[in-house]
């Protein structure tokens, strides 16, 4: 039999996303349902399991995946968090499983789940995000292989040129080109070879450095609090900070943060010292019960960067970018892996709206830029108070913000309904204007309606595990 002669032969469609990292595998997810394939471009190995990855300098220290982030990869994969829980993650209700010590006094452990934090090593949750991308045939990974250039024009990118590790380039041409490469993106050089001036950009450095360490925990970490004593800029002084984050595998990861004139070293017999300057002695006085497993890691790159793509006047058609790629923040805030989930669900949605249709690039980079903007004024909003801050310095109205911010937080903690406004917005699950509604300005005005804590309230659960463990802790609020 003859074929129809109105037959049309469909064309398959091809996606292409710039990195292998967590964003990019969450981009990847975002687009496979409205391409045929989907080929992800990797400079390095990507491990099988929880194990390093190069080029993720930051999976060092601490990572914690917000409620909002934590949703929005559920929706992208279902069935994710079952996983990572399985795997030996922890949910961390807010501020129900947490002792945090703000500048304005502890937090009291109200009892809510609606908002919540998933902890545990970045190497872990990579790679079970990286299982759950990896496992639909549609996608298909290219390793020891760099994007060099894109192909097209000023209107519409086509493609790559790829660099093999053997110096062999190719093109591959593609009907979308996501941008998940992170903090060293090119996507600025490779628009202007288009044409295309470059984006504006904001780099805003506080200064901070980390160091972080791995611990055998002395009592079982299933379900234990998160502990967090935080730096007060309003002091004018160099800013501590320190915390306990619960992970896999019965153990503590613990990170020490300080600004100019407060820095830590990668000392191993300085860090325990180190904790010891902090608000509060919580953190060194558990240390001094744990057992330490790995050498000190520190890092000096806590640069909060960005590019304004969403403002060019002129963005061509075939291209995205997301996660680091257009923002990245000073991790100490917790907000990368959040923002790169959201925006992989803003370009899914667009995605759904609109397909590959004209338009759909400047929508959709619009649309990622959004949980951008909140993660970047909360992280800003905060470093800019630090004196030795470098490419921006607090105004007048950053300080009335902030004066607002902080008696919100003092009224927080000891009340119900202001703290999980704060938790709402901290954990990317409303903007920021939640914080400006009557019923909080009100609460704001009233002030707290508990007296202050003198101290981290642990649980008797939590006190009996630490007797158990021949633990004593001062300064424990009962």
């Amino acid at each position: 039999m003859s074929e129809s002669p109105h037959r049309t032969t469909r064309l398959s469609t091809r996606a292409v996303v710039v990195g292998g990292s967590l964003a990019g595998m969450l981009a990847a997810a975002a687009v496979r349902d409205h391409v045929d394939t989907v080929e992800i471009i990797e400079a390095h190995d990507l491990p099988e399991g929880p194990e390093a990855r190069p080029g993720v300098p930051q999976a060092a220290h601490f990572h914690v995946l917000l409620s909002g982030g934590a949703d929005a990869i559920e929706d992208l994969l279902p069935g994710t968090l079952k996983e990572l829980l399985s795997a030996g993650a922890n949910r961390v209700p807010m501020t129900t499983n947490m002792l945090i010590y703000s500048p304005e006094g502890w937090y009291r452990r109200w009892q809510r789940d609606s908002h919540y934090l998933i902890t545990a090593s970045r190497d872990l949750t990579d790679s079970v995000v990286r299982r759950q991308v990896l496992k639909d045939p549609r996608v298909s990974v290219r390793p020891h292989t760099k994007v060099t250039a894109l192909l097209g024009s000023s209107q519409r990118v086509t493609g790559v040129r790829l660099r093999a590790a053997d110096g062999t380039e190719t093109d591959l041409t593609a009907d979308l080109v996501v941008d998940a490469s992170g903090r060293g993106s090119q996507t600025p050089r490779w628009l202007d070879e288009l044409g295309i001036p470059g984006p504006a950009q904001d780099s805003i450095d506080s200064g901070i450095a980390y160091a972080s360490r791995i611990y055998r925990a002395p009592v079982s970490t299933l379900n234990w609090p998160v502990i967090s004593v935080q730096a007060d800029p309003r002091r004018g002084e160099p800013g501590r900070t320190g915390g306990i984050v619960p992970i896999e595998d019965g153990r503590w990861h613990v990170s020490l943060i300080g600004t100019p004139g407060a820095q830590p070293t990668r000392e191993a017999a300085e860090f325990e010292p180190y904790a010891r300057t902090l608000r509060h002695p919580v953190v060194a006085d558990l240390l001094s019960h744990a057992e330490p497993l790995t050498d000190v890691a520190l890092t000096h790159s806590t640069v909060n960067r960005r590019s304004y793509y969403e403002r060019l006047k002129s963005w061509p058609e075939g291209l995205v970018a997301l996660g680091d790629s257009v923002a990245a923040f000073n991790p100490i805030y917790g907000h990368g892996m959040s923002v790169a989930a959201l925006g992989a669900v803003a370009l899914r949605t667009r995605l759904a709206a609109l397909g590959l249709t004209d338009g759909l690039s400047r929508k959709a980079q619009r649309a990622i830029a959004k949980p951008v903007e909140l993660a970047w004024s909360l992280a800003v909003g905060q470093d800019i108070h630090y004196e030795t801050t470098k490419g921006r310095s607090a105004g007048t109205l950053d300080r009335l913000l902030q004066r607002y911010v902080s008696r919100l937080s003092h009224t927080a903690t000891g009340s119900y309904r202001v703290a999980t406004a704060m938790t709402e917005v901290l954990t990317l699950q409303s903007p920021g204007t939640a914080l400006l509604r009557p019923s909080v300005l009100a609460a704001a005005v009233v002030g707290p309606l508990r007296p202050q804590l003198e101290g981290p309230t642990f649980t008797v659960g939590e006190r009996g595990l630490l007797a158990e463990a021949g633990i004593s802790l001062p300064g424990i609020a009962e």
